[in-house]
């Protein structure tokens, strides 16, 4: 995560990054021996960590053993949530990265590959749903790549083959700024951005290439008729690589009910965000209410730096967000699972998964959930409210494997057709 992403979320309301003192953090939930059994032989997929923006402005390692590290995802915290494969996030600030998409996008991509040859023995780079499993059985953390904004493909169709080639297996149409073919929710009630009515042409030959290619269309983050587009236009399922659901909070990042029931017939899976944002209508109010202090706050401070002529300090701007977002007490663990359950019951148990946001909304998850090491407390947590283990796993992974093998399937297809 980036203290420019920081700045641009508090911008739209959707403050992140908290660290809460740690009496506020639930007690360690006690794992019974049958949740314990589920969660080991499941195979759990994330679709989506903003780790990527730590190598690269913090030179961190995912081999850290820092134990006062307060990032999400590590490889021993992986190993202890039984973490299989991440999606992690190719994330292009687009506001500092002016003229320059492409560039920093190759430079996130490259900064994933570096971690995987340093840790060869731990994790492997995954392209597949083959890769997923070899690295499952050889009990190595699968790294792949999603996209987050179709900025980055600076509308030129070359480079997002490009980006296939070098391994990228999603990509969200849009972040939170419409780019020239995509409407973003994120400023969809802003006069001063030219909108779209959704997908251009462009945008729908982009999605259709996508189909092609087998890259899956994430459609978390786009303004809800940019949704409805795309869904007319896909061939293969879409995912929502981090949204929860809007009936129970009210943000414009979340899925309304209509949304997840057209991903169901669609074939797709929603991936729940651990965001307390998007999880707690409480904690979403509090954080829009306070967020023009907290951004002329953070501002005040970058101003100052460059006054001086000295360079924006990552970790300085994140230690601010997180004392102001320390103000917002965090929700409760049954917040995340309450979405799980929603979206199970609105689209149905097939169609439902994790997506994390992991070191993207650092510390403002909800209470017990501080790490990928306690993802087991989902499984308890499901276990307790009657869900069946065959259940279970798919939410922790199997659905979005199947949907992945799905647009797999439809590239075959689709170039076998074109040839």
């Amino acid at each position: 995560m980036n203290h420019f992403r920081n700045l641009l979320l508090s911008c739209l309301l959707l403050a992140t990054s908290s660290a809460m003192p740690q009496s506020t953090t639930a007690p360690d939930t006690p794992i019974s021996a049958k949740a314990r059994a589920i969660h080991e032989s499941a195979l759990i997929i994330d679709t989506h960590a903003d780790t990527p923006q730590r190598f690269l402005d913090e030179n961190f390692d995912l081999g850290s053993t820092d134990p006062n590290d307060v990032g999400h995802i590590s490889l021993d915290k992986a190993k202890r949530g039984n973490l299989g494969a991440e999606f992690f996030s190719i994330w292009v600030d687009p506001e500092t990265n002016q003229g320059h998409f492409a560039q920093h996008t190759f430079d996130l991509i490259d900064s994933v590959y570096e971690q995987a040859t340093r840790h060869p023995d731990r994790m492997m780079m995954a392209f597949s749903t083959t890769d997923i499993e070899r690295a499952h059985k050889e009990h190595k953390l699968a790294a792949l790549m999603g996209i987050e904004g179709g900025h980055s493909i600076e509308n030129d169709m070359h480079l997002l083959r490009d980006y296939y080639r070098l391994g990228v297996r999603y990509m969200t149409l849009s972040w939170s700024n419409t780019n020239e073919w995509a409407d973003s929710s994120g400023d969809i009630n802003d006069s001063k951005v030219q909108h779209h009515n959704g997908l251009t042409d462009f945008g729908k030959q982009v999605v259709l290439e996508m189909n092609r290619l087998g890259m899956m269309v994430d459609i978390s983050h786009v303004a809800d008729k940019t949704f409805w587009d795309a869904i007319a236009t896909t061939k293969a399922p879409v995912i929502a690589s981090h949204s929860s659901a809007r009936a129970l909070t009210n943000a414009p990042r979340n899925m309304t009910d209509d949304m997840l029931r057209a991903v169901a017939k669609n074939g797709g899976v929603v991936q729940v965000n651990f965001f307390s944002g998007f999880l707690d209508e409480d904690y979403r109010k509090a954080s829009a209410a306070q967020s023009k202090d907290q951004t002329a706050a953070i501002q005040k401070y970058i101003d100052s730096l460059r006054a001086e002529g000295k360079p924006v300090n990552y970790i300085e701007v994140n230690r601010l967000d997180r004392e102001w977002m320390a103000k917002i007490p965090r929700p409760p663990f049954k917040a995340l699972i309450d979405h799980i359950d929603h979206i199970a019951k609105v689209a149905g148990i097939d169609h439902v998964g994790l997506g994390s946001d992991f070191d993207g909304v650092s510390g403002a998850t909800p209470q017990g959930m501080d790490s990928a090491a306690d993802l087991p407390k989902i499984t308890q947590a499901l276990l307790d409210r009657g869900y069946s283990a065959e259940d279970i796993k798919k939410i922790l992974g199997g659905n979005i494997l199947r949907v992945f093998r799905q647009v797999e399937s439809v590239s075959r297809e689709m170039q076998a057709h074109s040839h």
